[in-house]
């Protein structure tokens, strides 16, 4: 789920929302405001069922972030990088780059989220109780009730054993400690993913149609939604399967052509985009040391007028961007890599000296060829 605005960092964490979780927003205020708060705590005047409702929402958005925070914090703390965390409708998601390295840090990252949310849960339920003991507003006492029910259940069904939810991800560290296989345990994880999803689309679809109640139809959106991820996920697992043991050395595209940073684009244009079949350039300083990469969408983007006057450096990106790999890493943990570059590259690196450029097309034949070999039973 990709993020719509950027809110800032929290945690050395990169914090941002999707637009869609406005749809959340706006249903719990009017929910809250319009429904369960009057309801169950009348004769306050509108507004204040209104300002309480935004005041709830706006904490249930805080404990969602809480809750996915801890999952990017403890997954840093194993060494899985964390490209950030966004929240939307159906919640929130922290963006990990890479696996755990074993099955305990795996069980570490899954099992910290909903920990957080039972903490949560405790939390607002001691301060209700305080709240009543020292005799306060009803209202107050019913945002503070209903924030510490919702982190409790967000706890309790994020630990249903099936993936994406945090259960699967637990259960795959159960299973991945239990056998040793890592492919395996996501796939079963997976699979008891996709059952939960689709019992959660039949349940809301007997909800609405037979009961004729319209919540059913929420049901229905979180087990598709569920039911598509864990199909998603039991897909990357057995890809991962396949490219297990296949190192960058194996699929990249040895000695690519590079070009000086001081050569004009127009000299790039001529004499390395129109004589060769190559679409990107890494960039090299006069002892051959990497200084950018350009690719010929970088060139697209310079207006043609300008082309005789600018070099290569200007429109190449910069060192620190250009994503870069050894010769032994694994394929699967490069590919998050490439996945996040906009330029879709990644230079092969041995010390300082370039060996290799790894493309879109070197890894769409790995995963041709991986689908050539014969299956295993991971289901």
């Amino acid at each position: 789920m990709n993020e719509t605005l950027r809110l800032g960092t929290l945690a050395g964490v990169r914090i941002g929302v999707n637009w869609s979780v406005l749809v959340i927003v706006a249903l719990l205020l009017v929910g809250l405001s319009a429904g369960r708060f009057p309801l169950m705590y009348p004769g306050h005047p509108p507004w204040l069922y209104v300002l309480a409702g935004a005041v709830a929402a706006v904490a249930f958005l805080l404990s969602l972030l809480a809750h996915e925070l801890a999952h990017a914090v403890v997954a840093r703390q194993h060494g899985v990088e964390v490209e950030g965390i966004t929240l939307w409708m159906f919640g929130g998601v922290a963006k990990l780059e890479g696996e755990a390295r074993d099955a305990s840090a795996d069980l570490q990252i899954a099992g910290v989220g909903p920990l957080v949310s039972l903490v949560l849960g405790a939390g607002f339920g001691a301060i209700a109780a305080l709240a009543a003991w020292a005799g306060l507003d009803g209202l107050t006492l019913g945002v503070v009730t209903w924030l510490s029910v919702v982190n409790i259940v967000l706890a309790v069904f994020n630990l249903v054993p099936a993936a994406p939810l945090d259960g699967g991800r637990i259960l795959r560290a159960l299973l991945w400690r239990a056998h040793g296989d890592r492919v395996r345990a996501a796939v079963t994880a997976a699979r008891a993913g996709r059952r939960f999803g689709f019992l959660l689309v039949a349940l809301g679809l007997v909800l609405a149609v037979f009961a004729g109640q319209v919540g059913g139809i929420w049901f229905v959106l979180i087990g598709w939604f569920i039911a598509s991820a864990a199909t998603a996920e039991g897909q990357h697992a057995r890809l991962q399967g396949r490219l297990d043991g296949v190192l960058v050395s194996d699929v990249m595209s040895p000695a690519p052509l590079t070009v000086p940073a001081d050569l004009p684009v127009t000299r790039l244009l001529e004499d390395y985009v129109l004589r060769t079949r190559f679409s990107a350039f890494p960039v090299v300083d006069a002892s051959g040391r990497l200084q950018g990469l350009v690719t010929l969408n970088r060139i697209k983007q310079l207006p043609p007028q300008r082309r005789a006057s600018s070099r290569v450096e200007d429109i190449a990106c910069a060192p620190d961007e250009v994503p870069h790999a050894a010769p032994t890493d694994r394929l699967v943990d490069v590919l998050p890599v490439m996945a996040r570059n906009d330029d879709g590259r990644v230079v092969v690196l041995e010390g300082d000296r370039i060996v290799g450029i790894l493309t879109s097309t070197d890894v769409a034949r790995a995963i041709e060829l991986a689908e050539l070999r014969p299956r295993s039973t991971h289901g």
